[in-house]
């Protein structure tokens, strides 16, 4: 299963996926992602080449039977289409947060909010502890 925690930055994303990880599964992160590859670029183009590359190393590492879960802002449905189109063993969570936490700085002004056809599990980190959040995905990702 590929578990995907998405938003805007400083919603929550790697810290959930701290409290998601066990034995038998893998994290990958954006900004790790980042590092490791050196991308710099942050327009439209190069968001999507790095969710695709996150996209496919995930897709990969599932089919040899591992667990994933990716940690990245997947803001354009563009790129969300993509890793649909490569399995269907996928639960998407989109993470919210209303307020300020330091980064408003770097969040994108034209993210595409999931839409009820994209079929994301909603989650406000706003209200919800990340134990809560990480609770609540458990459920989601077993009862559906």
């Amino acid at each position: 299963m590929i578990i995907v925690l998405f938003g805007q930055p400083h919603s929550g994303k790697t810290t959930i996926a701290r409290k998601l990880l066990d034995d038998q599964s893998w994290n990958i992160d954006g900004d790790e992602l980042r590092k490791l590859f050196k991308n710099k670029n942050f327009t439209r183009e190069g968001r999507i080449q790095n969710l695709n590359r996150a996209s496919d190393i995930a897709y990969y590492m599932n089919s040899l039977g591992s667990d994933i879960i990716l940690s990245l802002i997947y803001p354009f449905k563009e790129a969300r289409d993509y890793l649909n189109s490569l399995t269907d063993d996928i639960k998407w969570i989109y993470l919210i947060y209303e307020g300020e936490r330091g980064r408003e700085e770097y969040h994108i002004k034209d993210f595409e909010i999931p839409d009820d056809n994209e079929k994301a599990l909603h989650l406000n980190t706003t209200e919800l502890t990340p134990e809560e959040c990480t609770e609540a995905i458990k459920k989601y990702m077993y009862d559906n």
